[in-house]
């Protein structure tokens, strides 16, 4: 059954107001005009007997004697009121005001009498009263929801938005609920984009409630991936492709020179290190190096070295040993870069921006490619992720009910269905420079949102956001771009009614709604175990029955679309290529993006006969079959065996040879090497100097 009740102002003040309501507790059901005693409220049946007043029971009150007057505990609010909607028990209209009817067993045991029913339907409605209700806000149709009417029901809701509301047939009139009535404040059409964008004017919602699809933002943007792919390898460099590959590979060769430069000046350097081996990489080298970094997410191993195991047991793996070799992975792991330090100018740029200076290009890059590649389904979800990094990092984040629980946080806009990353945020620290005291969207959160949805306005897309992000002033905001959002809410945010800000568990049971609307924005709270407030600019306060429980519409669609995120890290969570260990956090980082990048090539795909797991392996071989290093031909490898030769007689009559001085030794000798064509003794130094060099 449903229930209207008065309780508040329309007036759409951005901060609680105080009342006269009691402070200790109050509980929302409608109470008579009895007395009872102000210290304990017991619900139950009272004898004339002396009994424990500590339990309360929400059974009917016998006549006992009120010393003094009940509280009312509906809140007294001002003469501006707000409609909250109940989903309560109808309450009988006894004409005692000591007997008073459960809210929660509204029936008793004895049968009613025929005059009891009809009261009981009929209280509340305009025909025990002909006086008309004053200060209720006319309910203007939203002009969004105009343009799917036809003329007939468009003339309908035209006659009940000139009309004021009425209240619900099982609900009294609060004659005391304000002191002075106030005359009706007409809603002006255009209740969708008022003068002030961030002035809420609350009220009860429109009976019949409007069809949320009516409401919602039209979406006819074709989802899916915009290029066709036939091959996981064409998905896969679609987004690395040959220009980022490029730069990557310029950086990485800057960056080994000026380690090795620094470890000369430092004196760390010797001659067993593995940076005096260092050439040049190429684009090539660096898909191989991918593949071999993906192929350890398929292949799982404790230690880096067991993966270039050659002995002939179960464990071997010679695959990794033939296409590179374990020196050259080290190398390439110690020397990969993307940002050149002597670009870092801290004077222009911003703390955020210097703390993310070396992975910005990556992160860039793939936004870009990202959002390119693919257009977005209806529903989006954005939320949190977390990569795992233990060590000290000023950036690191903790989230207790993530897996990585501690690390690094990124923003991240993904498609509800799928999960495909189509755009992500790094946090380090919000830039407030921008932030307008006047301007309720400015916040550090509206701005963050915002920007990971620039490019999406007048889409229709539905926006699925935890109570982290959602607030009345970012759902009006959104709203007027084109967008939809619902979602959990926190009562304390600005702009929330002060009658739904103060309710707490106890004033509500199990199952029962309480809800207002400003028109494009919907608040309802809900009591479940716990209390759960829900904002969505379309769904209103409709609601079903999941067995014994009265659930709203919001709560079941929400459950179904908010876990994009948590959808995308269950399904990395398969092949952790960022689980080896690493002092560099930025590189650990960018395994990460490497493997989200993985995943969108696999949507990107959208082939239903390829498995995830499929699909990586195949990935895998096809990067090792496109950029693998040209076998040798036979003439390469006669010129490149190094072995020991004599220098030719200086006297073809005498036994005198030429001599040279040697490399390593710097002695005379008459040998050198063929392929080196350098001086060398034969026994002493021929074999150290090939194996340094």
């Amino acid at each position: 059954m449903e229930q209207y009740v008065e309780c508040g102002s329309s007036s759409g003040a951005s901060t609680p107001k105080k009342t006269s309501t009691p402070k200790k507790r109050r509980n929302l059901s409608l109470r008579s005009n009895d007395s009872t005693p102000k210290k304990r409220r017991n619900l139950s049946p009272r004898s004339n007997d002396s009994t424990p007043k500590k339990r309360r029971n929400l059974s009917p009150r016998s006549n006992d004697s009120t010393p003094k007057k009940r509280r009312n505990l509906i809140p007294s609010f001002s003469d501006r009121p707000l409609f909250a909607l109940f989903f309560r028990s109808p309450r009988s209209n006894d004409p005692s005001p000591k007997k008073r009817r459960n809210l929660i067993n509204s029936f008793s045991d004895r049968p009613r009498r025929d005059s009891e029913i009809t009261t009981a339907l009929n209280y509340g409605s305009e025909e025990e009263s002909d006086e008309e209700e004053e200060g209720i806000a006319e309910l203007a149709v939203p002009r969004i929801a105009r343009m799917f009417m036809d003329e007939d029901d468009a003339e309908v809701n035209e006659r009940s938005a000139n009309a004021t509301l009425e209240r619900s047939p099982q609900s009294p009139r609060p004659a005391d609920c304000a002191s002075t009535p106030a005359s009706p404040t007409p809603v002006s059409p255009t209740a969708m984009e008022p003068s002030n964008k961030f002035q809420f004017e609350w009220r009860k919602f429109s009976t019949p409630q409007i069809e949320p699809h009516l409401r919602r933002e039209p979406f006819s943007q074709i989802s899916g991936p915009t290029v066709s792919f036939t091959r996981p390898y064409e998905a896969f460099i679609a987004i690395w492709d040959r220009e980022i590959m490029e730069m990557i590979v310029r950086e990485t060769n800057i960056y080994a020179q000026q380690l090795a430069t620094t470890m000369l000046e430092n004196g760390t350097i010797c001659p067993s290190s593995r940076i005096t081996r260092w050439h040049d990489t190429n684009v090539n080298e660096l898909y191989t190096y991918f593949a071999i970094v993906l192929a350890m997410g398929v292949v799982i191993k404790t230690r880096l070295t067991e993966y270039w195991n050659t002995s002939n047991d179960i464990f071997s793996t010679p695959g990794f040993s033939t296409e590179m070799s374990y020196d050259r992975f080290h190398l390439l792991s110690a020397c990969l870069h993307f940002n050149n330090n002597k670009d870092c100018n801290s004077a222009l740029l911003t703390r955020p921006q210097a703390k993310l200076f070396k992975i910005k290009p990556i992160i860039d890059h793939l936004n870009r490619k990202f959002s390119e590649l693919y257009s977005l389904s209806q529903n989006v979800a954005l939320d949190e992720s977390l990569t795992m990094w233990k060590g000290w990092l000023e950036i690191n984040q903790f989230i207790p009910n993530k897996a990585a629980t501690v690390g690094i946080k990124t923003f991240e806009l993904c498609e509800s269905q799928t999960g495909y990353l189509w755009r992500f945020e790094v946090y380090a620290g919000h830039d407030t420079s921008a932030f307008q005291e006047d301007d309720p969207v400015s916040g550090k959160v509206p701005a963050l949102v915002l920007r990971l949805l620039n490019g999406l306005e007048h889409k229709g897309h539905t926006i699925w956001m935890d109570n982290y992000y959602n607030s009345p002033s970012l759902a009006r905001e959104l709203k007027i771009r084109g967008f939809d959002c619902a979602g959990t809410l926190r009562t304390n945010r600005q702009f929330v009614p002060p009658e739904l800000a103060s309710i707490t568990k106890n004033d509500m049971i199990v199952g029962q709604l309480l809800g207002c609307t400003s028109g494009d924005v919907d608040i309802v709270v809900w009591r479940d175990k716990n209390l759960v407030a829900f904002i969505s600019t379309y769904h209103a306060l409709l609601a079903t029955k999941c067995g014994d429980t009265v659930k709203p519409t919001v709560a079941q669609d929400y459950n179904l679309n908010m876990g994009g995120v948590d959808r995308k890290d269950q399904q990395l969570a398969m092949y952790p290529l960022e689980r080896k260990r690493n002092k560099v956090w930025y590189k650990k980082f960018f395994r990460r993006l490497l493997n989200a990048s993985v995943l969108n090539s696999y949507i990107l795909l959208k082939n239903q006969s390829w498995a995830h797991r499929k699909f990586r392996k195949a990935l895998i071989t096809d990067l090792f079959t496109a950029h693998r290093a040209p076998a040798p031909n036979s003439k390469t490898i006669a010129t490149s065996v190094h072995s020991p030769a004599q220098y030719s007689s200086i006297n073809p009559k005498k036994t005198d040879r030429l001599r040279r001085q040697c490399v390593v030794c710097k002695k005379r000798t008459v040998t050198y090497c063929k392929t080196c064509q350098l001086a060398m003794c034969t026994y002493t130094c021929y074999e150290p100097y090939h194996t340094a060099h």
